[in-house]
């Protein structure tokens, strides 16, 4: 990562909904630039990563009958039209949530419904989607939500879109308490030295401050939510070959 995607790094960490609103028209930016993501941690990964969310969601599997997938916030990069592909393909019906600006950027197609807004107060009333979901997929994004607004609200309005045997993915999640645990590690004090740039090691807090930052006690709250509700819930670890899998974790959630 050389200096001019450090510095777009770091400007990426304060995204909300708006933000996301404005990178998608910057013509200066890459696709993954646009959705916030360097090209050096993104790009070439779109495969693995769609083969890992076909792996935890049973419904785009392959030789999956069709069925309804609801995508929430899928931004407009490579692996969106990635999965919009997999979907036409399948025959699944693929709904995708998300600003007007990066929905203009994905294709139109049979089977594709686009509805523009912040999921899910500025998304309007669902009803068609209320109960029906075969998959719903939220990847790279709820962080973005935590650090803007309440996670109970955005969860239980995910889990009420999925009919029984459907599988709910909040894929992708940064966790500031995985990250802490990797750096204190050889691995991680390499890594550390080869993102920066610097010959040291990193700097860890023995009573690390997480405000704003999503840890342990955070997904670990979501898992217990979805289970109060009824619902089967897990933490997974992401493949090796993700981009960030040696500090981001995926939950999956099924209605039984």
């Amino acid at each position: 990562m050389d200096e001019r995607e450090r510095a777009l790094a770091r400007s990426f960490a304060g995204l909300d909904y708006e933000g996301f609103r404005a990178l998608a028209g910057r013509a200066d930016l890459s696709a993954n630039e646009r959705i916030g993501f360097p090209d050096s941690v993104r790009g070439g990964r779109e495969a693995a990563i769609l083969a890992d969310i076909r792996a935890k969601l049973p419904a785009l599997a392959e030789g999956a009958a069709p069925g309804l997938v609801v995508d929430i916030g899928p931004g407009a990069g490579p692996l969106a039209q990635a999965l919009v592909a997999a979907c036409r393909a399948q025959g699944h019906a693929l709904w995708l949530l998300d600003s007007p600006e990066m929905l203009a950027a994905l294709p139109e197609g049979p089977g594709l419904t686009k509805r523009a807004g912040r999921f899910p107060d500025g998304t309007g009333p669902l009803p068609e989607l209320a109960g029906q979901a075969d998959a719903v997929l939220c990847y790279s994004v709820l962080h973005y939500v935590f650090a803007g607004q309440p996670l109970v609200p955005f969860l239980d309005a995910a889990l009420a879109l999925l009919k029984p045997g459907g599988a709910l993915l909040l894929g992708d999640l940064p966790n500031a308490s995985m990250r802490r645990r990797f750096l204190a590690g050889a691995a991680g004090r390499a890594f550390h030295r080869a993102y920066t740039g610097r010959d040291e090691d990193p700097v860890l807090a023995t009573h690390p401050a997480t405000e704003g930052e999503m840890d342990d006690s955070v997904l670990l709250s979501l898992v217990t939510r979805a289970r109060a509700l009824g619902f089967d819930a897990w933490v997974l670890p992401q493949p090796p070959g993700l981009p960030m899998a040696n500090r981001r974790e995926d939950i999956l959630v099924r209605r039984p």
